[in-house]
């Protein structure tokens, strides 16, 4: 039995608690001191935002050595723009694993604060376990000693809550689960993975991320004019939110970088970024994902989800129906003389945004014999904006260049097609039934791509051209490939007689 004596010395031994609160005052002292003695050095380095990660690091991971890739400092100059006010819509799509979410939900307004503490944020995830990770992780990390030792006169937290929090200059954080994103705003609002890889691919939860984006989203801004809007995420469909972005031409600065270099998809953007990488397949942060772990990493995941969480392209790069690799080395500067050139119309019934464009593709039969896509255009608008296009790109192209556009069945089609080559009098121009499906129509000139006998006029549209063909015939638009097949069709027949062909009016 325990003394009176004994236990009286039992009770007077410091706890667990005590101990540990004991070191994190002397850790506390220590980094004061540490930071005391090198304020002005340290402040320094963090003018840059990619300083202020380096120096950052070791309050959010103090057992993690921090390592350094290129594309951390592409990111942060990229916000450093909008922090200055060059941009003000960033998307940024970038693999998993690359720091994408400490730095821009993060880091980023924690270094906005430092000049700017009036700043505020509206922050979201599809998850809102995510949500209050980065909001946790932005608090602690401006209440740390290290922040409060080199920048407490200007920022010190006056609310705390998990997923919000308020600093006496007034600038604030709030963060929101993605499909809550219904109310306040801020000068930032950041979108770090609006899709959830376990949904993206069901039709309906995808359809009702993308409303909410373009619904909600524009309205979610202090200031419609100076306030901003970041999206930082991997591609997960062609139509999740960044193929939204992308496909209606929203207006921004688009940061692309693939885990693994494709020189046809080289990233340049406004501020004078270009993605430094020289060859085919090169690796985006060898440093953390070396080249064995990629590969290792490829096997359980399979095409679909390497094409679209690594290379950013929710399709294999290799397609479907139509590959990449059958138009490797075949672009060119321009058709030789003597090619014989058809533009297809595919024309859509609806200028509704989810709904089928309307493409024409100009597409040439060479005198050796090979073929050339030579010129796309596509549009979502409708009726006589159609019309208008229709013959402002006949006039373009020239007379040389023949007309195809289809024939839908029953006489309502009948009468469109006479009305539409009416209207193109004076150029040579046919309207003809389609027969079969788009797939099988596709068939000949896939043919045709896969032995190499296919070459493409370098310009503007390639992309989203060969990023249709690729994604056909599981994409949800085929405009171009139905455009494409539809003037192959026309140049396989041989060239027909004056009278039959159909030139309508005069030259």
């Amino acid at each position: 039995m325990r003394t009176s004596s004994a236990l009286k010395a039992s009770s007077a031994l410091p706890s667990l608690a005590a101990i540990q609160a004991e070191i994190r005052r002397r850790n506390d002292e220590r980094e004061r001191e540490r930071v005391r003695l090198n304020a002005d050095s340290i402040r320094a380095r963090c003018i840059r935002l990619s300083g202020f990660v380096r120096e950052a690091w070791h309050v959010l991971q103090p057992a993690t050595p921090y390592i350094h890739g290129w594309h951390i400092d592409a990111i942060c100059d990229h916000l450093e723009a909008i922090s200055d006010g060059r941009i003000n819509r960033l998307l940024i799509n970038v693999p998993p694993g690359t720091m994408k979410s400490l730095l821009v939900s993060v880091f980023w307004p924690a270094w906005e604060w430092t000049e700017r503490p009036s700043l505020s944020y509206l922050t979201t995830s599809y998850s809102e376990g995510y949500v209050k990770r980065d909001s946790r992780r932005m608090r602690d990390l401006v209440g740390s000693e290290w922040y409060q030792s080199l920048w407490g006169d200007k920022v010190r937290l006056a609310r705390t809550a998990e997923i919000s929090f308020e600093n006496t200059a007034r600038g604030f954080r709030e963060g929101k689960p993605f499909a809550s994103l219904t109310g306040g705003r801020g000068d930032r609002v950041i979108i770090d993975d609006p899709h959830s890889t376990e949904t993206a691919e069901s039709q309906a939860e995808r359809e009702s991320t993308a409303r909410i984006f373009r619904e909600s989203v524009p309205t979610r801004l202090n200031d419609p004019v100076k306030s901003a809007i970041v999206v930082i995420m991997q591609r997960l469909h062609e139509q999740d939110v960044s193929g939204q972005i992308l496909a209606l031409k929203l207006g921004y600065e688009h940061l692309m970088l693939p885990m693994e270099f494709e020189p046809e998809r080289a990233c340049a953007t406004s501020i004078g970024f270009r993605d430094p990488r020289t060859f085919d397949g090169e690796l985006l942060f060898p440093e953390r994902f070396p080249r064995e772990v990629v590969d290792r990493d490829k096997v359980p995941m399979g095409s679909y989800a390497i094409a679209g969480q690594f290379q950013q392209r929710p399709a294999p790069r290799e397609g479907g129906m139509f590959k990449r690799s059958w138009f490797e080395g075949k672009y060119i500067g321009s058709a030789p003389a003597g090619t014989r050139w058809v533009r297809h119309w595919d024309l859509a019934a609806t200028a509704s945004k989810s709904a089928a464009q309307t493409a024409g593709v100009k597409l040439g039969r060479m005198p050796d014999g090979k073929f050339v896509v030579g010129h796309v255009v596509t549009t979502r608008a409708e009726g006589p904006d159609v019309r208008k296009l229709i013959k402002a790109t006949a006039e373009s192209d020239g007379r040389e260049v023949e007309i195809s556009l289809p024939q839908d069945p029953g006489q309502a089609g009948k009468v469109q097609a006479a009305d539409m080559v009416a209207m193109l009098a004076g150029f040579t121009a046919r309207a003809e039934p389609e027969t079969g499906d788009k797939a099988t129509r596709a068939e000949p000139f896939s043919a045709q791509c896969e032995a190499g006998n296919v070459l493409i006029v370098k310009g503007t549209w390639n992309e989203s051209y060969l990023d249709e063909l690729c994604l056909f015939p599981g994409g949800s638009f085929k405009d171009q490939v139905d455009a494409s097949s539809g003037a192959f069709a026309r140049l396989a027949k041989p060239t027909a007689p004056q009278a039959i062909f159909g030139r309508y009016g005069t030259a």
